[in-house]
């Protein structure tokens, strides 16, 4: 080989390795979706002054840096329970938009209100279209005061976010160094920071300083799998639950379904699956006509038993994960048996 040849060679090799190098410095991008809640209030009152900005809690955590390129999307500024069914079906737009156009966003990270955060990231988990990670994550403690929790919560779902284990999980809620599957999570808490559990079958994983280790896969059918299309939605059908309470009558079925034109019901049971006698004997006349009751309970924990055959099974879903369900099963079927089939596949 001669000189010249040797020294072209080596000096490819080298701008190759640089490239190389260049390639694995760059970080991956991130759209963090802002939305309000806790996680961005400085200050008790809850009004547009005590907010800040995505951009400013971004601001205020440079060690994100380390993990990702992150650029900010302003979606709201509402507070944990003021989140409307239209800016759920809104937010699984715009996370499918994000995806199906945007190929450079690795990941999507949405900040929200404590309240809002099972609800919400049940209902991307049945509507977002795409098997890149969208990961939840809020605070229990406001922004800037004595020991708050929402800085460490957003890095620890940023880096949940852009590990590589995290793609096809379906959605995640990341809160209080624990990785939760969007279908079992669920806040049991007002104040404290340990304030979210997984229920029955416990947490997916855990965030460490070190690195990310999940333990285990949700196996009901979510994102990429769904049915649920919400392109051609603004809302989702009208749906409420109803609690059993012993001597709980028959008032507030008829107003629901009158009043209300409810198009499904679910009932939050006593934690056999039994509602009132009362309740009992309207709710299966509701069921007679045609409007889809789902018999779920109120104790938190396991499966009621099926009482009641003319109901739909709701499974181990808490009554509000049962209403996000049973609304987008309306906006394909009515038939108890096809919405029986979704819930036990969901």
């Amino acid at each position: 080989m001669s000189k010249a040849i040797f020294i072209i060679l080596s000096c490819a090799v080298v701008l190759w390795g640089q490239k190389a190098t260049d390639r694995a410095a760059v970080k991956p991008l991130v759209r963090l979706i802002a939305t309000g809640g806790t996680i961005a209030h400085v200050r008790e009152g809850y009004t547009p002054e005590t907010r800040i900005t995505g951009h400013e809690l971004l601001a205020s955590i440079p060690q994100l840096a380390n993990y990702a390129r992150i650029d900010v999307e302003e979606f709201s500024k509402v507070g944990s329970g003021d989140i409307s069914t239209t800016q759920l079906v809104g937010l699984a737009k715009r996370i499918n938009q994000i995806y199906s156009t945007e190929k450079d966003v690795s990941a999507v990270v949405v900040s929200i209100g404590s309240n809002g955060l099972e609800e919400t990231a049940y209902f991307l988990d049945l509507t977002v279209k795409s098997d890149k990670p969208v990961v939840l994550t809020a605070a229990q403690r406001l922004h800037g005061t004595l020991g708050a929790d929402g800085d460490m919560n957003l890095l620890d779902a940023v880096r949940v976010a852009v590990d590589p284990q995290s793609r096809g999980m379906g959605v995640l809620g990341v809160v209080n160094d624990e990785i939760h599957a969007a279908r079992d999570v669920r806040k049991t808490i007002s104040h404290r920071v340990d304030a979210w559990n997984s229920g029955d079958v416990g947490d997916l994983g855990l965030v460490d300083k070190d690195r990310i280790s999940y333990y285990r896969k949700p196996i009901r059918k979510h994102t990429t799998q769904s049915e649920f299309d919400v392109s051609g939605l603004t809302d989702i059908p009208r749906v409420y639950i109803l609690y059993s309470y012993l001597g709980a009558d028959s008032v507030l079925v008829d107003a629901a379904v009158n009043a209300g034109q409810g198009k499904g019901i679910v009932l939050a049971a006593f934690p056999t699956g039994t509602g009132s006698p009362a309740q009992a004997e309207a709710l299966l006349k509701v069921a007679a006509s045609g409007i889809p009751v789902v018999d779920s309970h109120r104790g938190g924990r396991g499966r009621p038993a099926n009482r009641y055959p003319q109901f739909v099974d709701g499974d181990n879903l808490t009554p509000q994960q049962a209403r996000l369900l049973l609304a987008l099963a309306l906006t394909r079927t009515t038939d108890r048996k096809a919405i029986q089939r979704m819930f036990d596949e969901y």
